[in-house]
């Protein structure tokens, strides 16, 4: 028997992924910067949600916005990130790294998924710089890492339902592929019919514009989203 849809929110403080679960979300995505793809969550804001919330945490590492090609005083910080979120509790990471060339960084995020052991990596959506998916896909699985993040190349998932549902099929039971970004209750159903996957990351900006403002209808729309995936089932 399949397992449950998963649904994964990503927060930028506390009380957001307090709502989230409290919405029925099943894992947190903590980070900071989310309007531009999110960055590397302060350690009191890893702290704090670890003493609060109870749901499985995975954390940002991503010194900066902009491009996923990283320096190596970049990357040595993306080190010291990765210990951080295993001293303060966290149950995964998430990154991603590019090389100059464009193409997934096989090495170097392989040695970040080694050293995140035995925390899972899901590899975000730098993935989706890539212009080859099918070869990323299989690049992405050669790091390790535990799952993958993607809007399927396009700015949103229902934007490429289609090729989001082959990564699913090639990927089989070697990589989770987790679609994300422009998700929301009342697009899920299809993405679940067109897609396959099994699990699905939204941080609901399309339908809430600040969650910081407004926790009620963040939470709401969690719930929303929330109960169309166990619709599914």
């Amino acid at each position: 028997m399949p397992r449950p849809y998963l649904l994964e929110i990503s927060v930028e403080s506390v009380e957001a992924a307090m709502a989230a679960e409290r919405g029925g979300a099943r894992r947190i995505e903590l980070c900071s910067s989310a309007r531009v793809g999110g960055t590397t969550s302060e350690d009191d804001l890893m702290r704090a949600a670890r003493e609060r919330v109870s749901l499985p945490i995975y954390s940002m590492v991503r010194p900066r916005d902009g491009s996923f090609f990283y320096t190596e005083s970049e990357f040595e910080a993306m080190r010291r990130d990765v210990d951080a979120a295993k001293e303060y509790g966290m149950d995964g990471v998430v990154l991603g790294l590019l090389g100059a060339d464009g193409k997934v960084d096989v090495e170097r995020t392989r040695e970040l998924v080694e050293r995140s052991r035995p925390l899972p990596v899901t590899f975000h959506r730098a993935f989706d710089e890539c212009g080859n998916l099918r070869g990323a896909l299989e690049d992405v699985i050669k790091t390790g890492a535990t799952r993958l993040l993607t809007s399927g190349g396009k700015r949103t998932a229902p934007e490429a339902l289609d090729l989001i549902g082959e990564l699913v099929r090639i990927a089989g039971e070697r990589l989770i592929v987790m679609p994300g970004s422009g998700l929301h209750a009342g697009n899920i159903r299809e993405a679940v019919v067109k897609m396959g996957a099994r699990e699905y990351h939204a941080g609901l900006s399309s339908v809430v514009t600040d969650p910081a403002v407004d926790l009620g209808k963040f939470e709401a729309e969690v719930r929303r989203m929330a109960e169309a995936l166990r619709d599914c089932d």
